[in-house]
């Protein structure tokens, strides 16, 4: 069987780079920058006022000095005149410093006056305005490639005057479920059907994970009919990926496998549990190439699946940062593993009053109880060597509380 690491790099390899595009700034928060962006104007443009005062040369103003207020300079002033000798200018926050002003009193060190004013405490030269480019100078690269842009990021990017920047797309994701005993949710089950839960399940995921994702439904057991709603989807050439679950194993109506097998997908048993029957690859379906992730059916071995070999591959490749962190846990109880597979164990994590992290296994470990896996806020990732662990060991442990 392949080893989880294998098949960890078999899916990174066909998760596809993201489609570039151009978007608003504030339409961009979340994404990443395709190339770096450089300042084409400095920041502050202009030297201007950190203060509402009074312009002045700082050896006309000393302590008890009173000086004519020749005009104001409000914020906006485009045609700002030069600051006569020993006089003053009213100035507001944020307004041009007038040529021969090397200064500022605040208003609260003044009588406030506006014909003229009276100067109570000496200012220092070059204190309370903002030298042009003191933030940013025109020719600097303001945003790096490949960073993830923030508020800041878009507040930075407007001051400059982007009004569009090229980020890396959100990589869209096709979901199907397969098989026939799937029933939407809403209509009356007859015996032998099942809700459909994996395909929402898993669109939830990718779009947590930055993806946009989409529900194909329904597809029966029947592999001419899978290829054809796919060709019929994949057409129009705006998917990146197909996700689906069900049909990978070795029974009888296994519809993914039969229709995808000669097309490009290689399916393997990897040495792990839950999950053991996946597949990837990338499939011709009229023209239109598009990579494949195939995971199990049954709901725990589909998002733990995911959750372990296609979330740390779509946000690699989308340049957004791994949010699943690794601690080691305590556990709080014994455990007993398979040999020859690594097993991935829900559980509940708990950081104890001397700051370290204890876990502890939460519910029974069949790939069909997903009320477990709902509450659980962590993965135990037990080496496929280990058969037994103490109640004290510790354990390697994923994070799922962490999110893009």
């Amino acid at each position: 069987m392949r080893s989880v690491d294998e098949h960890r790099g078999a899916v990174a390899a066909v998760v596809p780079r993201p489609r570039i595009v151009d978007l608003a700034p504030e339409q961009a928060v979340g994404l990443t920058v395709a190339r770096d962006l450089v300042a084409p104007i400095s920041l502050p443009p202009f030297t201007n006022s950190a203060m509402d005062g009074y312009a002045v040369r700082a050896a006309d103003a000393t302590a008890g000095a009173v000086l004519p207020v020749a005009f104001d300079v409000p914020a906006g002033r485009v045609d700002v005149p030069s600051l006569p000798a020993r006089a003053a200018c009213r100035i507001m926050t944020g307004a041009p410093l007038p040529d021969g002003a090397d200064a500022i009193v605040p208003v609260e060190r003044t009588d406030g006056g506006t014909e003229q004013v009276r100067i109570d405490e000496s200012p220092e030269p070059g204190r309370f305005f903002r030298a042009a480019g003191s933030d940013i100078e025109a020719g600097e690269v303001a945003v790096r490639g490949g960073e993830r842009i923030v508020p800041a990021t878009v507040g930075l990017l407007a001051a400059l005057g982007y009004s569009t920047v090229r980020v890396s797309a959100p990589l869209h994701v096709a979901v199907l479920s397969t098989g026939s005993e799937l029933v939407e949710p809403g209509v009356p089950l007859r015996p032998g059907q099942i809700y459909e839960s994996n395909a929402p399940m898993l669109a939830s995921a990718l779009r947590e994970a930055g993806a946009t994702a989409e529900v194909l439904r329904f597809v029966t057991d029947h592999a001419d009919e899978l290829l054809g709603r796919l060709a019929e989807r994949l057409a129009a050439g705006d998917v990146d990926l197909v996700v689906t679950s069900g049909g990978v194993s070795a029974g009888a109506y296994e519809v993914v496998k039969d229709a995808l097998a000669a097309r490009g997908v290689e399916f393997v048993k990897v040495a792990m549990q839950p999950g053991m029957p996946q597949g990837c690859g990338t499939v011709d379906l009229g023209g239109v190439r598009v990579p494949f992730v195939t995971f199990p059916g049954n709901p725990v071995s589909a998002l733990v699946s995911f959750e372990v070999f296609l979330r740390p591959a779509l946000r690699a490749a989308m340049g957004l940062p791994a949010d699943r962190p690794r601690r080691r846990a305590r556990l709080t109880e014994a455990v007993d593993s398979i040999p020859g597979k690594r097993q991935y164990l829900r559980g509940l994590l708990r950081t104890e009053d001397d700051g370290t992290d204890s876990v502890s296994v939460l519910g029974a470990s069949g790939s069909h109880y997903l009320r477990w896996l709902s509450q659980a806020d962590a993965l135990l990732d037990v080496p496929p060597e280990v058969e037994h662990l103490a109640e004290g060991a510790t354990v390697d442990v994923i994070d799922l509380t962490g999110t893009h």
